[in-house]
């Protein structure tokens, strides 16, 4: 009988309640059926991240590879569309699934993941590229990003009501009025929806394949905030108490910007100019730079991000906006 860890049962159970339970203790007879179906055997002990359960297997057609079960919850309904969408584009292969159980056959990838690098530049440009891979046509059925626009906002409204630290007014204000604005207007294309450095893992049929995508239609500007949001305790802690300025807020916005600039998603790429302008200034004036700068992306040599004024006239990594619009004649 395969043994479920420890950690990952607790955390089911205390997230789910009873029907966490139920499924726990369903699970290992689930897995040994799927094994006998997919003629597989396991390979080493079973590891999980925050919704599944990974193992191991060899035996099977496809050689080496792993089975991949989650708690059926309808944020994992889509992860086999987006892999099926991608191929083997930027992501790990899937080579069969069962929707009904949230069970997958993947190729084998390794334990390594990339946060483990350390290099937040390293990162942001290399979750910048797949994010870039894996912006291809979506398929009809998962829902599309741009239709919870509506719940997107009103959720940023309710977070910062409850939120201890509140954040200043003028930066909530304009994360409502970007997902006001920019939310109904996304392109139709796959976005992983969690893409930091803990879902780059290493392997050998490429480098650094994604895993554990929720599969939506959208834009890739998306894949921007799992990273920010993923930045470790310590740093954020750190940031809370020495103000939103801090090095490590700046750190943590650098990251966000460079990836969506790499991928070449979001308002950056489509010149969008009509997201509001906050009334309150930012606390630090803004650099005034000439109309030739370029503000580049650290870490990725040869790579510059687009040119231009942020909304709410702050630079990219400095203000509160992170809608970059390309610039028309002189800086003001």
């Amino acid at each position: 009988m395969l043994t479920i860890p420890d950690a990952f049962a607790r955390a089911t159970v205390g997230r789910e309640g009873a029907a966490g339970a139920a499924w726990i203790g369903a699970l290992p007879s689930l897995v040994e059926e799927l094994l006998d179906r997919w003629s597989c055997s396991p390979d080493g002990t079973i590891t999980h991240g925050g919704v599944g359960v990974v193992l191991p297997v060899r035996g099977c057609a496809e050689g080496a590879a792993m089975v991949k079960v989650s708690f059926p919850h309808p944020g994992n309904v889509h992860e086999p569309d987006g892999l099926v969408a991608w191929g083997d584009r930027g992501a790990v292969l899937l080579h069969r699934r069962d929707d009904a159980r949230f069970a997958m056959l993947l190729e084998r990838v390794g334990t390594s993941n990339l946060a483990e690098s350390g290099d937040d530049d390293t990162v942001a440009v290399v979750a910048g590229e797949i994010s870039r891979r894996l912006a291809v046509p979506a398929p009809a059925g998962p829902p599309r990003l741009r239709e919870r626009a509506d719940d997107g906002e009103e959720e940023l409204r309710s977070d910062t009501e409850r939120l201890p630290h509140t954040l200043p007014g003028r930066v909530t204000g304009h994360a409502r009025a970007t997902v006001r604005e920019l939310g109904p207007e996304q392109p139709d294309t796959v976005v992983h929806g969690g893409l930091h450095g803990r879902n780059i893992l290493r392997a050998e049929r490429e480098p650094w394949p994604a895993v554990g995508p929720k599969g939506y239609p959208g834009d890739p500007a998306y894949d921007g905030g799992p990273s920010s949001r993923h930045e470790p305790a310590r740093s954020w802690s750190r940031t809370t108490r020495a103000g939103p300025w801090s090095a490590s807020w700046t750190s943590t916005r650098r990251r966000r910007d460079s990836i969506v600039s790499v991928s070449g998603g979001g308002a950056v790429a489509r010149g969008h100019r009509h997201l509001p302008r906050n009334p309150a200034r930012s606390p630090r004036r803004p650099e005034r730079a000439g109309p030739r700068a370029r503000h580049r992306v650290r870490g990725a040599p040869g790579r510059a991000a687009h040119t231009g004024r942020v909304s709410g006239g702050t630079r990219p990594g400095r203000g509160c906006g992170p809608v970059v619009a390309p610039e028309r004649g002189r800086p003001r």
